[in-house]
């Protein structure tokens, strides 16, 4: 079994979208307003409106990606305005790891394992 697709419910898909269309760099060529997928290869990443309001207090869920170079995505994040909620710190096992929210308050991570530390 694997997981096929994690889906952000959001009240505003175009600014979430962009967001991490931005944050990823990828572009889906989509404005769509209810839907769009980001990420479609291996898990999906879609970000979904379902008509219900929701309170963007979202305390519960955490999102993690592996990236090369995390000072660079350090300054990308901080151009993008999100709220730091750790910087790049170390970790005793050598993984390099950041936190941050997202538009709508979602928790996300960045971490990298420095090839000299694996």
């Amino acid at each position: 079994m694997t997981i096929g697709e994690v889906c952000l419910m959001t009240n505003d898909v175009p600014r979430l979208a962009a967001f991490y269309k931005q944050l990823l760099g990828v572009e889906n060529g989509s404005n769509d307003e209810t839907h769009q997928f980001i990420i479609s290869e291996g898990t999906t990443l879609t970000v979904y409106n379902d008509g219900t309001v929701k309170n963007n207090r979202n305390q519960n869920i955490c999102l993690a990606f592996t990236v090369d170079d995390i000072d660079r995505e350090y300054e990308k994040i901080l151009a993008l305005g999100a709220k730091i909620i750790e910087p790049p710190t170390k970790r005793p096992w050598g993984a390099v790891n950041m936190s941050f929210y997202d538009p709508d308050n979602n928790m996300v991570f960045f971490r990298s394992f420095p090839e000299n530390e694996q």
